[in-house]
């Protein structure tokens, strides 16, 4: 059971990635995959790299069965088209992590949607984690809008156009 722990393609998220490193070195677990940015974290015995392409991203959600992630509406989605479980851990603006508290706001957001789980800070994660294997995903999202709602939307522009 592959665990991707990824901060997207931005920044770095340190807090986030020593947290889960720290999980995973007191449980003895080598099964994650980490995508840092440019990091100076001591990653030694966790396969990890700071940049993936599109392709070696889309694997690695492919072939994870838990991800954790910076509050991304990206990768979010990602995990909700294949149906995969994803813990979230939103960034601080206090912290210097990025510009506003919009991750916050976007936690707020999809908190109640099957399949993702918010760590308000790094100290919930440890909980989540060791819960990892009995987290669920919800059922898979289309990549599409139906085509109910794309007639909609087409007659409302038309009608205002």
């Amino acid at each position: 059971r592959l665990i991707f722990v990824t901060v997207g393609s931005q920044l770095p998220f340190d807090r986030m990635t020593a947290a889960v490193a720290e999980w995973a070195h007191a449980r003895g677990r080598t099964d994650l995959f980490f995508q840092t940015g440019a990091t100076k974290l001591d990653l030694a015995g966790f396969a990890n790299m700071p940049v993936l392409s599109g392709t070696e991203i889309r694997g690695q959600f492919d072939r994870a069965s838990l991800v954790v992630a910076h509050v991304g509406t990206g990768t979010i989605i990602e995990c909700l088209l294949r149906g995969k479980p994803i813990i979230v851990v939103p960034r601080s603006s206090k912290l210097h992590e990025t510009r506003n508290d919009h991750q916050f706001a976007t936690a707020r957001r999809f908190q109640h949607r099957a399949g993702v789980f918010v760590a308000w800070d790094e100290r919930e994660l440890p909980a989540l984690l060791d819960a990892a294997d009995a987290l669920a995903g919800g059922e898979a999202i289309a990549a599409h809008a139906d085509a109910t709602l794309l007639a909609a939307l087409r007659g409302f522009v038309s009608e205002t156009a």
